[in-house]
């Protein structure tokens, strides 16, 4: 039996730099691959977000209401009292302002409760949705439209048919239900409805104004 022969390996192999090349080559490989992956991936990531955002609106706004499409006339709301969120939605009907949905947030419990509100025209509340939050299960997470109706409790009321009073928690003296064992939740909410509903007043002749901005032929012909 022959003795077995040991493969050479080239002294260069063990040099700092050859390593340290090699660990980089690899590195960019497996960059390049996430790269790739994730621009295979964005589209339907974005599609999946656009599609979310759609559902959420349809909950919020009434289709009689609008003859647009919200969700691709988006509008920054200026002087937001809601730090990273201040996009919305608008709903028209003929070019006309016939109401929005906006994100508004409270402080929950257990960190911000963000929430879809839809207002028409005159400032109504059209719907209420709990987009996110991180509030005790089977107690706070009754915001949420499947766990509870309690949302709904807004629909048709405005800063003009309800007193600042009546915008708080029965338990603070005002209209709306709190929950057992789970005050600050719903109390929350409210406030970010009301201070939603006081933003959109400051902002609507402004929305409006700026809705009614005719387009430039020419300016928009040479862009």
């Amino acid at each position: 039996m022959k003795p077995t022969r040991a493969v050479a390996v080239p002294s260069f192999t063990h040099r700092i730099g050859y390593q340290a090349g090699l660990l980089g080559g690899m590195a960019t490989i497996i960059s390049l691959l996430l790269i790739m992956g994730d621009q295979s991936t964005r589209d339907d990531i974005q599609l999946r977000l656009e599609e979310d955002t759609r559902a959420m609106l349809d909950q919020v706004l009434p289709a009689d209401l609008y003859d647009n499409n919200p969700l691709e006339l988006r509008y920054p709301l200026k002087d937001s009292p809601f730090p990273g969120h201040n996009v919305a939605y608008l709903a028209t009907t003929n070019g006309q302002l016939s109401g929005l949905a906006m994100e508004v947030v409270g402080k929950g419990y257990s960190g911000d409760i963000v929430l879809l509100l839809g207002v028409n025209e005159k400032g109504e509340i059209t719907g209420v949705r709990t987009i996110s939050h991180a509030e005790t299960p089977g107690l706070g997470d009754k915001i949420e439209i499947k766990k509870n109706d309690w949302v709904t409790s807004f629909n048709g009321y405005s800063l003009e048919n309800l007193s600042a009073t009546q915008w708080q928690v029965k338990k603070d003296g005002g209209d709306f239900d709190q929950f057992t064992g789970a005050t600050i939740t719903p109390r929350a909410v409210v406030n970010a409805v009301k201070t939603g509903l006081i933003h959109y007043n400051q902002q609507r002749a402004t929305i409006e104004a700026q809705l009614s901005i005719p387009v430039n032929p020419d300016k928009e012909g040479s862009q």
